[in-house]
């Protein structure tokens, strides 16, 4: 039935998903529970969106469990500046249609803040402005996770991602074991009914199945949170010996282990406020558009030893 959903529906790996997912909620209409009934009249609503449109779907998976692993690194952002003996600027420079820079990145009241707005008299001259940082310290596995508010609106968007060097390239990435782009979680997307408190998390890597060209994606899915613009959520992932386990407020939403096995190397850890291309640019108000992403903190989990 799968090769009958990717070669003649065309469905994605995500569609797939949602299909093996039903008869767990068929069966569960059969119960005696009102409430398991209607959960699942909800379930299989959703699943069945995703399938035929491509809409998000709520986190159902297990509840993370951090038993044997250890607090490896903590920020909470309660100075009056970014941490720069553990925190370094990212990319600083042009990027899309804009421009990362230091002066987006502020710290206060116990946040950090990344901002996205149009100047005239910026650090690298007129034109639209973002910013980027990272980890000082790379890390190889763990619990990853980020508590945050994203940014509202169209046009720029929040990120939480881990990323190797050159995952991009199939010789070095070797199909995600030499290295991969993990997206905990991107804030990707026009702002409507079906999307707006929702986010994307996706695997990025090079040379799957001996692949030279280009590089391959999984986008895992669409998964709604709560209030993601108003209320702090939390992202994470388990990035372990076999796969990479994704959460959204401490409830599995999906597992992976896409491409050639897991990243075996050690890769950045970065919160960015990531800046779309000049087209999409050009439909923003300059004068009026301005938009914030807003961590309360970053906490990262390793096996004990």
């Amino acid at each position: 039935m799968e090769k009958f959903l990717t070669e003649k529906l065309k469905f994605a790996y995500r569609q797939v998903w949602a299909y093996n997912q039903l008869g767990t909620y068929f069966k569960q209409l059969f119960s005696f529970s009102p409430k398991k009934i209607i959960a699942a009249i909800v379930a299989i609503a959703e699943l069945f969106g995703l399938m035929i449109f491509d809409t998000a779907t709520t986190p159902r998976g297990p509840e993370l469990d951090l038993t044997g692993y250890e607090l490896v690194f903590e920020d909470e952002f309660n100075g009056t500046a970014l941490n720069t003996d553990v925190w370094q600027y990212r990319g600083s420079g042009p990027r899309r249609g804009g421009f990362n820079a230091e002066s987006q990145v502020k710290v206060e009241d116990g946040n950090l803040i990344i901002t996205g707005d149009y100047q005239t008299d910026g650090t690298y001259g007129e034109g639209w402005y973002t910013g980027m940082i990272k980890l000082k310290e790379r890390y190889c596995k763990g619990y990853f996770e980020i508590r945050c508010k994203v940014n509202d609106g169209d046009g720029f968007w929040s990120a939480f991602w881990i990323q190797a060097d050159s995952p991009y390239t199939a010789s070095v990435s070797k199909g995600g074991v030499g290295g991969a782009e993990i997206d905990i979680f991107e804030s990707i997307g026009t702002p409507t009914f079906f999307s707006r408190n929702s986010v994307t998390q996706t695997i990025h890597c090079a040379g799957v199945d001996g692949v030279e060209e280009g590089f391959q994606s999984r986008i895992l899915g669409e998964f709604k949170g709560k209030n993601i613009c108003d209320e702090y959520n939390t992202y994470g992932l388990k990035w372990t010996e076999d796969e990479y386990i994704f959460y959204i407020n401490g409830v599995e939403t999906a597992r992976s282990s896409f491409g050639n096995g897991v990243s075996e190397v050690m890769e950045d850890v970065i919160v960015s406020l990531e800046i779309p291309d000049e087209a999409k640019l050009a439909e923003l108000d300059k004068e009026n558009y301005h938009t914030e992403f807003i961590v309360d903190y970053v906490r990262i989990y390793q096996i004990a030893e």
